[in-house]
């Protein structure tokens, strides 16, 4: 993605992923869609380079409603974790 879309796209999908309540979740594909632009593959390249504390990025799931694996293969047990401690048992 060229950086210019990267700088002003990112930061809209984080403000849309504030926005998601604790004990919610959303997929990355309905991000995308609020955001308006970008796909949910976008949607997860950002949360990936997620360096704000403030972006409750573990709300963000997969279409099943789940948790992806990572590049490694392994599930991100720490997301998880946060999840449970909202109520989400994804």
């Amino acid at each position: 993605m060229a950086e210019k879309k990267k700088s002003t796209l990112y930061p809209r999908i984080y403000t849309v992923v504030r926005e998601i309540p604790s004990g919610r979740v959303a997929t990355y594909g309905q991000v995308a869609t609020i955001v308006g632009s970008g796909t949910a593959r976008t949607v997860g390249y950002a949360m990936s380079a997620l360096r704000l504390d403030d972006v409750p990025w573990q709300r963000v799931l997969n279409s099943q409603g789940r948790i992806s694996q990572r590049a490694d293969g392994a599930e991100d047990s720490w997301q998880r974790q946060l999840l449970a401690e909202e109520g989400v048992f994804a």
